[in-house]
Formats: C-alpha cells, sequence, structure tokens
C-alpha cells in the first residue's frame, strides 16, 4: 500500500489535503544542479524524485539508499521558488497552515525560529495521520529552513531545505519519547548544515 506524501506541502502555497504521488519508473530530471550524493549528518542522500510544477517552482527529494519515498525513515528536501518573492509572507503562510491543522490534531505542533543576522527562518512541526481505527499509523517530523539566494548567473529565488524524519506504528511512542531529550539536534544540524550551491533553473 502506497503511503500519502502529506507532509511534503508546497513551499509556497497552503496545502488543501494530503497528496498521492506516484514514483515513475524512469530517471530522475535533476533541475537545481545538486545531483547528490548529499552527505546531511553522516548519512548520504540520493536524488530520488524531482518535480516541476510551476513556471517558477521546483521540487527535488533525496533518500538514503535502500529507502524508498512510501516507507522513508528520513528524507532530505530541497525546493526553488523563482523570482524576488517576500520571504516573511511565505513563512507566515506555511504557519497558517500548520495552525489550521492544529486545529483538527491535537498532536500536531510546531515552532518557528528566525535568525535575523542571516535573514533566514525556520520551522520545526510534528504531524500525524491515522490508520481505519484512528490509531496513530505514521508520526513525521520536519524542519524547514527557508532562505534567499542569488545564484552565480545573477538569479535570485527562495530555497527551502529540509529534513523530514518519520516512525510507523508502534516505533511512534519511542518516536515521541525521544524527542524530549533530542528535539534540539535535527534543528540545529539544519541551522548549520552548508547547503550545496543552487543553480536557479532558467524561465
Amino acid at each position: 500500500m502506497l503511503l500519502m506524501r502529506f507532509f511534503a506541502v508546497v513551499l509556497f502555497a497552503v496545502s488543501s489535503g494530503f497528496a498521492l504521488l506516484a514514483q515513475p519508473d524512469k530517471p530522475v530530471k535533476e533541475y537545481l544542479g545538486v545531483t547528490g550524493p548529499v552527505v546531511f549528518d553522516t548519512k548520504s542522500y540520493n536524488l530520488n524524485w524531482s518535480s516541476h510544477p510551476a513556471d517558477n517552482y521546483y521540487k527535488q527529494e533525496y533518500l538514503v539508499k535502500g529507502e524508498n519515498a512510501d516507507k522513508f525513515k528520513s528524507m532530505m528536501m530541497m525546493e526553488v521558488l523563482i523570482g524576488n518573492n517576500n520571504l516573511k509572507d511565505i513563512v507566515a503562510a506555511k504557519i497558517a497552515e500548520l495552525k489550521k491543522i492544529k486545529e483538527t490534531n491535537p498532536v500536531a505542533q510546531y515552532e518557528s525560529f528566525n535568525n535575523t543576522s542571516t535573514g533566514e527562518y525556520m520551522i520545526d512541526f510534528l504531524l500525524t495521520a491515522n490508520d481505519a481505527n484512528g490509531e496513530i499509523s505514521v508520526m513525521e517530523r520536519n524542519v524547514y529552513r527557508y532562505k534567499t539566494i542569488t545564484d552565480k548567473a545573477g538569479k535570485k529565488a527562495i530555497l527551502l531545505f529540509a529534513m523530514s524524519t518519520r516512525s510507523y506504528g508502534r516505533e511512534v511512542d519511542g518516536f515521541l519519547a525521544s524527542l524530549k531529550t533530542t528535539k534540539s539536534d535535527l534543528v540545529n544540524k539544519v541551522a548549520k548544515f552548508n547547503i550545496p550551491a543552487i543553480k536557479v533553473p532558467a524561465q
């Protein structure tokens, strides 16, 4: 059974619901100049999926060898929105989305940060999905890091770099308990990560 990739929400728009994305059996197109592997916290992530859903918007996902998008333990994401967009407005839209989710999901939670010296923003959030019996079947923790970039050609864009970790079924309780002592670890690692240089695609 395919799991819905309902947490990889688009960078600049509020999601209207869960999305089910198929993984085509063909070479993945690389849009951003970051083929991989990209090493994060001693793990190597390889490009697994990409999308170009709008003229100025690109998405790429990276997985550790042996994992798949339907039931991964950790995923790296990079998304680019080209143009002179307002970073603060984009982050605010994501927070508004999370507030809406929290109204019907008491387990959902989020925390946001901003770095005044760099102009970057971060959101750390937790979401869940339930099985047919109402029990939590998937718990996902995401750390999103938003920043404005200008590539070597002078093209401007907003970049989302994100790390997502998941637990399933009986693992959920242990996953949630571990966050009480390790919650800040992933936030700090994402904040300090040297994001590979992005080549903003030509429009």
